[in-house]
């Protein structure tokens, strides 16, 4: 039997166990408090700059401030681009720690279609300087702001901010002349100055916004806020404003400019108008036009895809970049050609046959009057059109001399200051074709040239400004569409501006002008019946430029022929003669002889600029268009 005591406790032992855990937990206590006392040391003293900056990171934030986009108003103070409030979708990445479920739930609550969130989901990855905002969606709605409201908690880094937006009052009228601003791509972004534009999403992609685009933006700001944890501003500490753009007053005449679009009627054609004395635009049309405020907050694939397969071309534009040969207008210009290089005199006559030949050559080209106009000077070969005094007076040129005379008035150059954009069109050279074709030039293509056509292409910014050199009596002076930039006033005498033309003599000025009258007056003018009932003095010059070239015998018959094969109708005109005050250039495509469709639009313009008390009925124009058959076929 076990000794009773052996089942006891013993205490002494006991205490011995106690005593070595108690000590072991004190010295474990120790160690964690020591290591606790360290980790705070370490935390408090050694890292204290880190935490403190990073705390007032998480504290205070820097917001950038955009500028307010510079306005654009016409010469009268109307309008033309404005900014009006709006509501912008923007998103943070930084502070999103789940993007592609915050880009699916933001899917859902605006209900995007496939496309557009396709697009959503690329601006959400655009690059962007670190905490800067990359915009989303543009030009919120009522029931999307509250969807979002609602559910911001669920959407970190999402914020609904308001922003002014551009907005352009007569987008159709003036979509080629002023441009358009748009998101800025990521292209763009490499080469731009990201603190200028810090918190701005748009910059000037076309025309006037483009050229201006450094004095119409701005400087951005910045301010300094104080946030909760939850990100929300809870007051202001500081503020740098930002520097609003420039606005800009343009040599643009809404009224003129109105009404060049309502004289097209909703043909491909373009008219522009120039203030010769200064150079002043007044006018600058491409037609058809578009809706370029769909630009501006992105336009949707389904309607930019219909924008480029119109077969009307509505996005191009035809004022600066449609390539067209002169025809018949350019004979003004090369008859003082003629004159400037001792080829001919005003008195000089021909006898029109109704055909030239080159020497020793059978072929037969045609005037456009097939039995010729009998005895023919220089003013009634401006008149009449004949065609058969050019060919005798390009062919005594030569395509060298004529090359460098009609470069003077601006041909094969671009000609405006600030027209972002414009295309040099073509003046052929000898030196050009050898170029590009690698072929000799002939001496029937110099005949071709003689008469505005062959490999001869302007564009109807350059046909105006020719004609304002041609009534400024050979003085250039650029054509500008900005007249001040803020309260300065842009200057007449632009540092290239080509050098004056010197041909010093008034008798043959005056004597190309009076051809040019008795175009719009005289009773063999081609564009007589448009000239009836001129209150003012009035020069004028119709041309036709052929779609496709006839054989030596065939007759252009428009009826015969798809609408897309006539030939294009232009016209120039400048007045009064005495003292011009507007310039001219109508191109209409394949409305046929510019003797009818288009100098009743240039008188048009002519009208409503000289005299103002009168309004052009456009209704009764389009009658009278449609009742002209004109008096010149091909003229």
């Amino acid at each position: 039997m076990r000794d009773r005591r052996d089942t006891l406790k013993n205490p002494q032992q006991e205490l011995r166990i106690f005593r070595v855990r108690s000590l072991l937990a004190a010295l474990l206590i120790v160690a964690l408090t020591g290591l606790l006392m360290g980790r705070l040391v370490y935390l408090q003293v050694v890292q204290h700059e880190v935490y403190s900056t990073r705390s007032e990171k998480n504290r205070v934030r820097v917001e950038p401030l955009p500028p307010t986009r510079g306005l654009i108003q016409d010469r009268n103070g109307v309008l033309l681009a404005e900014n009006r409030p709006t509501y912008n979708l923007t998103l943070i990445r930084e502070r999103v720690e789940d993007l592609d479920g915050t880009l699916d739930r933001l899917e859902a609550l605006l209900e995007l279609s496939v496309e557009e969130a396709d697009a959503f989901r690329l601006r959400s990855r655009q690059r962007q300087r670190p905490f800067q905002p990359a915009l989303l969606m543009s030009d919120l709605d009522e029931a999307q702001i509250a969807r979002l409201a609602v559910n911001r908690h669920l959407l970190p880094g999402i914020e609904v901010e308001a922003q002014l937006l551009r907005y352009y009052p007569d987008a159709n009228i003036t979509a080629h002349a002023l441009g358009y601003v748009g998101r800025i791509n990521a292209d763009e972004l490499k080469t731009l100055d990201l603190g200028r534009y810090a918190g701005t999403h748009f910059i000037g992609k076309t025309g006037v916004e483009r050229f201006y685009e450094d004095l119409l933006h701005g400087q951005a700001g910045l301010r300094k806020v104080e946030t909760n944890a939850r990100g929300r501003v809870l007051r202001e500490l500081g503020r740098t404003d930002p520097v609003p753009g420039h606005d800009l007053t343009l040599t643009l005449d809404m009224p003129l400019q109105t009404l060049a679009y309502e004289l097209l009627d909703g043909r491909r054609g373009s008219i522009v108008a120039i203030a010769p004395g200064t150079g002043e635009i007044l006018a600058m049309v491409s037609a058809p036009g578009f809706d370029s405020n769909q630009f501006v907050t992105g336009i949707d694939f389904a309607a930019y895809r219909a924008l480029q397969e119109d077969l009307d071309l509505p996005l191009f534009n035809r004022a600066i970049r449609g390539q067209y040969p002169p025809g018949s207008t350019i004979k003004p210009f090369l008859a003082m050609a003629g004159l400037a290089e001792g080829v001919i005199t005003p008195e000089r006559a021909i006898n029109d046959p109704g055909f030239y030949q080159l020497p020793n050559d059978s072929r037969r080209y045609r005037n456009w009057l097939r039995w010729g106009h009998g005895r023919v000077d220089m003013e009634r070969s401006i008149a009449v059109s004949n065609n058969t005094y050019y060919y005798s007076l390009a062919h005594d040129l030569g395509i060298d001399r004529i090359h460098d005379q009609m470069s003077a008035f601006g041909f094969g150059q671009r000609v405006g200051h600030d027209v972002f954009g414009e295309s040099a069109a073509l003046m052929p050279s000898r030196d050009w074709k050898r170029g590009r074709f690698g072929q000799p030039w002939y001496p029937g293509e110099t005949l071709s040239v003689g008469i505005g056509q062959g490999y001869w292409q302007v564009t109807p910014l350059q046909l105006a400004t020719a004609t304002a050199v041609l009534a400024n009596r050979g003085e250039w002076v650029k054509p500008r569409l900005a007249s001040r930039i803020g309260e300065e006033v842009v200057a007449l005498d632009l540092p290239d501006t080509p050098p004056f033309l010197e041909i010093d003599n008034d008798y043959w000025w005056d004597k190309i002008f009076s051809g040019m009258e008795k175009v719009m007056t005289g009773h063999e003018g081609t564009a007589r019946r448009t000239g009836v009932g001129l209150e003012y003095r009035m020069g004028g010059k119709s041309g036709t430029a052929q779609v496709f070239s006839l054989g030596q015998d065939q007759r252009y018959n428009a009826e015969e022929l798809a609408e897309r094969l006539r030939d294009h109708a232009l016209f120039m005109a400048f007045a009064p003669l005495e003292d011009p005050q507007i310039a001219v250039s109508v191109i209409v495509e394949n409305a046929g002889g510019g003797s009818t469709h288009a100098a009743h639009l240039a008188r048009a313009m002519t009208d409503a600029w000289l005299l103002e008390e009168e309004q052009v009925d456009v209704e009764e124009l389009r009658e009278a268009l449609e009742n002209d058959t004109g008096t010149v076929a091909g003229n």
